[in-house]
């Protein structure tokens, strides 16, 4: 069973809405304070290049592993530094999805905690990995299907929270429950920028794992009926997302919350008590769940493929390739738990050293992975013509300026050709000249175009 484009369009969607979104920004707000705003829009630019990077190569060649085999194709014609790009990027990134899962797991069992206090954390954790392990076991339609309603529930609350926010902040709210001084908030407490830009950029640092989670829709792209459709609509809208889920929900935050306020360390919750929400608490705290939850489920469908597609060059263990019936691989989505789990473990029992490293270098981790990205796409491009580039179904913005120009200079190269031809007095021989050129132009069009593939070497874009 593959995904349908229902799965794939909230995949995107809520790919980027995490417990990161609706928690960690309460710290980034307190480090950068009100220009948090910036660090997010910094950071969310990034995101949206690197997006649109990975969504041009995605859509033209839509496989198991996406960025991974990339990387590898990217750098092949250099000796083994193809095989060690597409090496570094996989595992880091399989490493990342591992950590995340269980920063998920622990986050997870303390949101539980909050209805029931006596019950072991350890416990709950244990649960929901195993819930959601045998989610990702039974088939990829299951991850899908879970995934959508996860998405739908982190989407609608935004958005719910944006309409409300905004209404509050533009006046539009009930007098006697329009308490707070959005101008003092926003522009008090030091001013909007008081310590310059140096925290700004350490918080757009920081905000960089926040969004990661956005590339896992061309992951999914290759167990999708439309792959290429999918990923081009991912990749479009992916603007859209940043500014309004991110950058949106943190400038409300912001105007509603003193960023040096103690209730900046549940900035959704604070937001909604200032609004006058009824048990802002325990709705904000089942949305957060929910988030923690679609991040654990698609950390171990992440994790897993990209393990998967390892196995393909031996970059892994074999056996780590084999499937059930059901086209899922049992043997990496285990392993992944497995590691999981065990960094759960030394949550607890050596959360000072052992796990603070594992929580302090995912992040690194995921700028990496951005770059070698950027890098791949880089070089990818570079390869290709006029005539390949006008075949994508998704271009980089500043490519498709140069596939422009060369055309335009082409143009204008054959009919520079005629003119002098002309002025000397040669009336045939332009016109069989541009009919030449017209004709090689039509052949090598056509002998290019290819529905989702355009050769590269040994290998297909």
């Amino acid at each position: 069973m593959a995904l349908k484009q229902r799965h794939m369009t909230m995949i995107a969607l809520g790919g980027i809405i995490g417990a990161g979104l609706f928690v960690g920004s309460g710290v980034v707000i307190q480090q950068a304070e009100s220009a948090a705003i910036l660090s997010f829009l910094i950071t969310g630019g990034l995101v949206v290049l690197v997006m649109r990077m990975l969504g041009e190569m995605a859509c033209a060649m839509p496989t198991v592993g996406s960025f991974y085999e990339y990387a590898r194709l990217a750098f092949k014609t250099q000796r083994g530094l193809g095989r060690l790009a597409g090496f570094l990027t996989g595992w880091m990134y399989w490493y990342f999805w591992v950590i995340v899962i269980a920063l998920e797991a622990v986050a997870g069992a303390k949101l539980v905690q909050f209805w029931i206090p006596d019950v072991p954390a350890w416990i709950i954790s244990l649960v929901l990995l195993v819930v959601l392990t045998l989610t990702n076991l039974i088939s990829v339609a299951s991850y899908g299907e879970f995934e959508f309603w996860f998405s739908s529930i982190k989407v609608g609350a935004i958005i719910v929270f944006l309409f409300l926010g905004g209404l509050y902040v533009c006046g539009l709210w009930s007098k006697s429950m329009h308490t707070t001084n959005i101008a003092t908030t926003f522009l008090g407490h030091g001013g909007f920028m008081p310590k310059c830009i140096g925290p700004v950029m350490t918080g757009a640092v920081a905000a960089t794992g926040f969004y990661f989670g956005a590339e896992i829709v061309t992951i999914a792209a290759a167990e999708a009926k439309e792959p290429a459709k999918a990923v081009a609509k991912a990749t479009n809208s992916v603007i859209t997302r940043v500014l309004v889920f991110y950058v949106g929900s943190v400038t409300l935050v912001v105007a509603l919350v003193p960023w040096n306020s103690h209730q900046m360390a549940t900035p959704y919750v604070s937001a909604l008590e200032v609004m006058g929400m009824p048990a802002a608490a325990n709705v904000m705290n089942a949305i957060v769940l929910t988030a923690v939850l679609s991040a654990l489920n698609s950390g171990l469908y992440a994790a897993s493929r990209m393990l998967f597609a390892l196995t393909r060059h031996g970059d892994a263990a074999l056996g780590l390739a084999k499937v059930n019936k059901r086209g899922v691989p049992v043997r990496a989505i285990l392993l992944g738990t497995v590691f999981g789990y065990v960094s759960v473990v030394m949550s607890y029992v050596s959360p000072d050293t052992v796990f603070a490293f594992l929580v302090n270098s995912y992040g690194t981790v995921a700028i990496f992975v951005y770059l070698l990205i950027a890098l791949s796409q880089l070089r990818l491009r570079s390869r290709i013509t006029s005539f390949e580039a006008d075949d994508l179904r998704v271009r980089m913005w500043r490519f498709e300026r140069h596939a422009s120009h060369r055309r335009l200079d082409r143009d204008c190269g054959a009919r520079a050709i005629a003119i002098q031809h002309h002025r000397h007095g040669n009336r045939h021989e332009p016109l069989q000249m541009l009919l030449i050129i017209h004709r090689k132009h039509a052949a090598a069009r056509q002998r290019e175009l290819a529905p989702q593939s355009i050769a590269i070497g040994d290998g297909a874009f």
